[in-house]
């Protein structure tokens, strides 16, 4: 009766995970269409306008999707030894961080190189996103140190986990919110009175800002929803944490 109930709840888990997880794949192909439809395409140094093309789709790709995935692997690969899973963990978010550097790399490079010179960090959307990256920094550096490599005593390290996950939560959340206002503010500056006109453009804006949202929902659900929690296997007692998350 237990493994029927289990086995429900993985179900469960698997049908919404995978809705979520198509959800974002779409939401990447749209920013993609949303770039290379109406932006031009992708440039670096030899077209500045374009090559602040790239900021949207690293800091989406880094910020909502893939730090998304790492923060799920824990309830999606349930049957996968922890140790394992660690690791997995880190090296998404470390691919999430490098992507996330390019990214802002780009948008800084835009405003600096321009003719005459952009001011930088001046809006909600620079301060917030500039904030959510060097939390998500400190927090992927700390849980490293922490969790993975050397690792904290065992009593530590289930002191600290109820930290890691709030402050790991809060910083998705400030990556939802950095890239929906980093969207408002694009589409302002892009579109200005064509923006209350309903032009297409406004539309792919308007619809990736819903899709983030919507996908930002449920992947919360997904990881506060306690029946989804990933049950201790018997391998664990050799990972580097007593902690079942």
């Amino acid at each position: 009766m237990e493994a029927r109930a289990e086995h429900q709840k993985t179900k469960m888990y698997n049908t919404i995970y995978s809705f979520t997880t198509s959800m974002g794949i779409g939401l990447i192909m749209l920013v993609l269409f949303w770039l290379l439809h109406y932006r031009g395409g992708f440039a670096w140094h030899s077209d500045l306008k374009r090559e602040f093309n790239w900021h949207p789709l690293l800091m989406i790709l880094s910020m909502v999707f893939l730090y998304s995935q790492a923060i799920l692997i824990y309830r999606t690969g349930r049957n996968i030894p922890k140790l394992k899973l660690k690791i997995i963990h880190g090296s998404i978010h470390l691919m999430a961080f490098i992507l996330s550097v390019i990214g802002l790399k780009a948008v800084f490079d835009t405003h600096n190189l321009a003719t005459p010179p952009i001011a930088n960090l001046y809006s909600m959307h620079s301060w917030i996103g500039l904030i959510t990256v060097i939390i998500f920094a400190m927090q992927f550096l700390s849980g490293f140190l922490s969790f993975l490599y050397p690792g904290l005593s065992p009593s530590l390290r289930k002191a600290l986990m109820p930290v890691h996950v709030v402050i790991g939560l809060s910083a998705f959340v400030m990556g939802l919110i950095s890239s929906i206002t980093g969207l408002t503010e694009k589409a302002f500056f892009t579109l200005d009175a064509k923006y209350s006109a309903f032009v297409p453009e406004a539309f792919v804006f308007n619809f990736i800002a819903l899709i983030t949202t919507f996908y930002g929902l449920l992947v919360l659900y997904l990881v506060n929803e306690s029946a989804f929690k990933r049950n201790a296997l018997p391998e664990d007692e050799l990972a580097l944490t007593g902690h079942d998350e």
